[in-house]
């Protein structure tokens, strides 16, 4: 009986939650935890916390405060040099500070487009006032670390870290860095900076700050620095001062996977036959960008029975680049390309047997390997900025292997 009877109290305590709950909703007035806001003291007014809901204007908003459609008219006339009631969109938040006496006139209007700023209109004085204000960014630093548990991106969304960040970390190791090789319980760490809005809204990534990640068994770090600093250009190096850039990407497509390497002799899939396949094949979903591995000349591009849609590169004396089976072609030939410029769509034309680029690679007129390829790094740090370099890493490379136990 003692059960039942605290089974009944619990109910009609969660039933009369329930009303207040709808009541206060039906109010629309908000509970208000912060003080101070938008420069304005709460405690001094009546507050209304809403959202602009279909068919609102700045001008229904406040005429349903007891202001008449003159007086309206008369508002919108002297803020609109300040504040354009046009600008105003459905879902976005708004701010209502009424007087606390019996009148509950309304004194202050507040509309917020975005997170970071917000329109004031003050109706306080007959002359009416109406500004934009913008909250304060702050950054700070935040380091991660450990082992991966599964991919990059997965493993910033674990530690709840804006996604773009990965898209940022893939380009600045596209060099050195496939990243669908990383395997679960390899070694990382990444310090980066963080935007926040009035010290409390977060915002986002800022900049990688440094990084390190191990790939088939060696750490390679990444730290940004400027090597002339009146130019403010950045380049990433390594813990020793070499360029991570180098005069070739990776691979051709971003986030693919390797589905037939280069043999002498492999079972041609389509023609049933064993013949040399003197490329490597990327498979990726139908219609992903395929991009130019370096700089160079459009050489060739056309269609032919067993390559499909294609376009080769021409890099300098040494080197070409041949990227063929595409769904489209984007450039011309005799255009000038630079690295990592998307230049065709994945695509199955001609002999394939589904999505994919077969990247094909020429040292000296001779199609190579170009996995197994030394190939030619970029610029190299000058040795007058090497020390300046290396005192500007330190606490970063402290920091980044204190997370990982390096």
């Amino acid at each position: 009986m003692k059960k039942v009877l605290i089974g009944i109290v619990i109910l009609f305590s969660f039933i009369s939650c329930k009303k207040s709950e709808v009541t206060f909703e039906d109010e629309i007035v908000r509970p208000v935890s912060k003080k101070v806001e938008f420069g304005f003291k709460y405690s001094d007014f009546n507050v209304i916390k809403d959202t602009i809901k279909k068919g609102d204007t700045f001008s229904t908003i406040i005429q349903k405060q007891n202001i008449g459609n003159r007086e309206v008219f008369d508002i919108v006339k002297k803020v609109k040099d300040s504040f354009d009631v046009r600008i105003i969109r459905k879902n976005k938040p708004y701010t209502l500070l009424r007087s606390k006496n019996k009148t509950n006139k309304l004194q202050v209007f507040i509309y917020q487009p975005d997170a970071l700023h917000y329109y004031v209109v003050d109706l306080r004085d007959t002359t009416v006032v109406a500004y934009e204000k913008t909250y304060p960014l702050t950054f700070k630093n935040r380091t991660i670390g450990g082992l991966l548990k599964g991919s990059l991106s997965e493993t910033l969304e674990n530690a709840k870290v804006e996604g773009s960040l990965a898209s940022k970390i893939s380009k600045i190791y596209a060099w050195s860095i496939d990243f669908f090789k990383l395997k679960k319980g390899d070694r990382f760490g990444i310090t980066f900076k963080e935007r926040f809005i009035n010290d409390t809204v977060y915002d986002g990534v800022e900049d990688l700050e440094a990084a390190f990640f191990e790939y088939k068994g060696k750490i390679i770090y990444a730290f940004p620095y400027a090597q002339n600093p009146s130019s403010g250009k950045i380049e990433y190096y390594d813990e020793e001062g070499k360029t991570l850039k180098n005069f070739f990407l990776k691979t051709p497509i971003k986030f693919s996977r390797i589905s037939s390497r280069f043999s002498s002799n492999r079972f041609h899939p389509v023609q049933h036959t064993w013949k040399a396949h003197k490329g490597t094949d990327y498979a990726a979903p139908y219609g992903t960008p395929i991009t130019t591995t370096a700089a160079g000349t459009v050489e060739q591009t056309g269609f032919t029975a067993g390559n499909g849609n294609f376009v080769k590169v021409k890099h300098n004396g040494t080197y070409s680049t041949q990227y063929l089976h595409m769904s489209r072609i984007l450039v011309r030939r005799g255009q000038h390309v630079n690295q990592g410029q998307v230049i065709g769509r994945v695509g199955s034309t001609g002999l394939a047997t589904g999505p994919h680029v077969c990247y094909r690679f020429w040292k000296n007129g001779v199609q190579v390997d170009a996995l197994r390829l030394k190939l030619p790094n970029g610029e190299p740090m000058s040795g007058r900025d090497k020390s300046r370099f290396l005192k500007t890493i330190a606490p970063l490379k402290w920091e980044l292997d204190s997370v990982s136990n390096l």
